[in-house]
């Protein structure tokens, strides 16, 4: 092994001052020990040989102990210098045989933050073609133990990516609010599972302290628990935007209407943008993933919609898919816009790959702030996510996706966004094989997003090469309503004819309001009422596309 990839002395006395018992001695030759008191209670010490071994006890070491899989390993002939009992001899006498060894510091300098986070992420198939993932479900249970250990504070004084070398961590450490993170600092990843848990633990409380808490701590803190874990804290947090309605208030459940052609084509966008109203979708955005991306189909579609919200004064908003840079020339047009979107994820490579950066990505909220355009909120951005992204750009840095993803939310955080949504199946089964994966990434990401303060919706999706189907999203999009979810997509027979994947349907959104007893935004919900689309309390008229003047008018005015 490579002395680089050993955590050096120096880190260990500083993450952990009170153990000073043991120093370790670093060369190209192995490892040394000097000056170590095996009566202090402090750094301890346990040495496997094909997989059980010595193992720490107070007064030194022991036969036929059991230890973690990970750690700090090496293999072959290694020189290592002893000194104290005869134990201690023999051990090196085995290293010196050339025996495969394998040390693990328990407590002191245990796993690295980087590779026991991987280790004791949920199985997915993402992790696993990265190469981080844990090789049995033994190994990732003894990681999350481990996990469960670790305090909160260690988080701020190991960065997983290097500060000097990624502005996302640079962003991460800088903006953290020391005042907000008091509360739970004294607290491991266990012990703030327990008090997420907890009966007192209110929305009020998980508002203050989303600003005092990193990614890294809310998505080592998912790795521990259940699935009924993440839906009942994530039920505790509501986030409230606004720019022309209010999205995220309790007992309101949002849904973007997502009316994609393959061509571009005015009339098919009109019809399914009709189909969508009528059946009570539109109160998150009408959001267009253009077939082309260039600032002539940007004004077109941005036009289209701009007229049919004022012409039918319908509170909601508007948003055409393409890259922010596309957006920020058409703005310098004149072009009538009013949510700035951007795919984002969680490394400076990963960013860079989408050809964003956090500066661009300022400018173009200032620019969308600029254009005043909101009535009752100045929340301006939409940001997609999605696990994988940094794997498949090849900018992981060797993190499990999750964790990349929770740190995408860090990204979005400091932009105050209007919407973010998690993509979650739509990358593909490299990443999340199966309906099972699936459904564990959605409600992790809704979970951490919810966490730091973020108005999340859920894409609940997949593509036809995974292993899922709609059974799979039924049960995913229950949970995620259960939970709390800001809003999720209204896709036309919930197939997305341009962007060829399986989402949810306006239908869906039906079923989970009525399931659930959930409303559209208040705003919206007025709107829908006074075109005698539904009546009171959000229940859709069964003669709507009859009644309501807005089917033919609609239609007619399509270009």
């Amino acid at each position: 092994m490579h002395p680089s990839a050993v955590p050096r002395a120096d880190r260990l006395r500083r993450l952990h001052p009170h153990h000073d018992a043991a120093e370790v001695h670093i060369s190209h030759a192995g490892f040394g020990l000097r000056n170590f008191d095996r009566q202090r209670e402090g750094v301890k010490l346990a040495v496997a040989i094909g997989g059980v071994g010595l193992g720490e006890h107070e007064a030194g070491v022991a036969e036929g102990d059991e230890v973690l899989d990970g750690g700090i390993q090496t293999t072959g002939d290694i020189g290592c210098e002893f000194r104290g009992s005869a134990r201690w001899a023999a051990a090196g006498y085995l290293f010196l045989l050339g025996c495969c060894v394998r040390w693990v510091m328990l407590g002191g300098m245990g796993t690295g933050l980087k590779t026991l986070l991987a280790r004791a992420s949920p199985l997915r198939s993402g992790d696993e073609l990265a190469g981080v993932a844990a090789r049995t479900q033994e190994e990732r249970i003894r990681a999350q133990q481990e996990l469960a250990d670790v305090p909160l504070t260690r988080f701020l004084d190991e960065p997983l990516i290097p500060y000097e070398s990624d502005e996302v961590t640079r962003l991460i450490l800088d903006t953290h609010d020391a005042e907000a993170f008091a509360r739970v600092r004294y607290l491991s990843v266990g012990g703030f599972r327990e008090w997420l848990l907890g009966y007192e633990t209110g929305s009020e409380a998980l508002r203050a302290l989303a600003p005092g808490l990193t990614p890294e701590m809310a998505a080592a803190t998912s790795k521990l628990m259940s699935n009924q874990d993440l839906v009942l804290v994530a039920k505790k947090c509501a986030v409230v935007t606004r720019f022309r309605n209010t999205l995220g208030l309790p007992g309101r459940l949002a849904v973007r209407l997502q009316p994609n052609h393959p061509t571009d084509d005015p009339s098919g966008i009109a019809a399914s943008t009709l189909d969508g109203l009528l059946m009570g979708c539109g109160d998150a955005v009408i959001g267009i993933n253009p077939a082309s991306d260039n600032v002539a189909s940007f004004e077109h579609l941005s036009k289209l919609l701009a007229e049919l919200i004022e012409t039918y004064a319908i509170p909601t908003q508007s948003c055409v898919l393409a890259h922010v840079t596309t957006q920020l020339r058409a703005i310098e047009s004149g072009v009538p816009v009013d949510l700035v979107f951007q795919s984002i994820a969680g490394t400076e490579a990963a960013n860079a790959s989408f050809g964003v950066n956090l500066k661009l990505l300022g400018e173009a909220r200032a620019a969308a702030l600029a254009l005043k355009r909101g009535t009752v909120g100045e929340n301006v951005m939409y940001f997609e996510t999605g696990q994988g992204s940094c794997l498949s750009a090849n900018a992981h840095h060797g993190v499990d996706q999750q964790t990349l993803e929770a740190r995408a939310y860090a990204v979005a955080r400091a932009y105050s966004p209007l919407l973010v949504n998690t993509v979650v199946g739509f990358i593909g089964p490299e990443y999340l094989a199966d309906g099972k994966q699936i459904i564990r990434a959605g409600l992790e990401d809704h979970f951490c997003g919810k966490l730091l303060g973020l108005p999340m919706g859920c894409d609940v999706c997949y593509t036809n090469h995974a292993a899922a189907d709609q059974d799979d999203m039924d049960a995913l999009l229950t949970m995620l309503g259960v939970a709390g979810v800001n809003y999720i997509m209204g896709v036309p027979g919930a197939d997305d004819v341009m962007l060829s994947y399986q989402s949810t349907s306006f239908h869906d959104a039906q079923y989970l309001r009525q399931a659930l007893g959930l409303r559209p935004a208040p705003e919206f919900e007025a709107w829908l009422e006074s075109r005698a689309i539904a009546g009171t309390g959000g229940r859709l008229l069964t003669d709507a596309a009859k009644a309501s003047p807005l089917s033919h008018r609609l239609l007619d005015s399509a270009p």
